[in-house]
This record gives C-alpha cells, structure tokens and sequence, in this order.
C-alpha cells in the first residue's frame, strides 16, 4: 500500500516541466563591473602577445557581450564609457575577421588584436569602475 502511495505521489511531478531556464546573454549594465573582473583575469587579458591566439577563441567570444551592455550602462551620458566600448568592439572585430581561432602561434596580427582587446577592456573597466551602478 506504501509503495502505490509514492507511485501516486509521483505520477504528478512526471509531467511539470517546471521552470523555463532564461537564455544567457548580454550581462545586465550592473553586472558589468563582476564580468569585467572575471575577465581581466584571464591570460588572453593579462599576456596577451605570448598567447596562442586559438586558445583565447572563448575568451574573445566572453567579450562579445561587453560592448553592448556598457553603451546601455552609458545610458547616453557617459561619452567616454561609449569611446571605450567602441574601441573593445573594433579590436573584437579585428581578432575574428584575422581568422585568429584558428591560427596557432603568437605574433602577427592576432597577438596585436589581442594586445588591442586588452587596452580596450582596461580603459573600459577603469570607466566602469569610476561610475557607481545605476541600479
């Protein structure tokens, strides 16, 4: 009698999906400031001409969200912050459209993008961390 109680029991949850999971994506403008830090941790940011540029491919793609969500930390009133995110995007776009994720050895144009997305990401964070949150 036990064990047709739990079988009841059960049978309701087989069906509950439950939660939908939320789709990842560009970090809210007050989680900026905890991704910029994860990231400025990692040695395509810290070594960036001694990295092999395809091993800094996930990396890259973290970045790829920065540039949005610090124009919308801006909020337009932050030109500088703006400057900084352009400047992340463009190195951003140089490391992908120099076929970086698969070249294998340091130097050449990928060693100097990821140089480039290294000041970037610094000038961005110091604007960042110089503006409190706005939330």
């Amino acid at each position: 009698m036990g064990g047709a109680l739990l079988v009841l029991a059960l049978s309701g949850c087989g069906s509950e999906a439950g939660p939908t999971p939320k789709r990842g994506g560009e970090p809210g403008p007050d989680a900026l400031p905890t991704k910029l830090t994860a990231l400025t941790v990692d040695q395509c940011y810290a070594s960036p001409r001694t990295q092999l540029p395809k091993g800094c491919e996930k990396y890259v793609t973290e970045l790829g969200s920065v540039p949005g969500a610090a124009r919308k930390r801006a909020a337009d009133q932050d030109p500088r912050l703006v400057a900084q995110a352009d400047a992340l995007e463009r190195a951003i776009g140089s490391f992908r459209g120099a076929g970086c994720t698969t070249v294998a050895d340091p130097g050449g144009p990928c060693s100097q993008a990821l140089a480039d997305i290294a000041a970037a990401l610094s000038g961005l964070k110091k604007q960042v961390d110089a503006r409190p949150t706005t939330g």
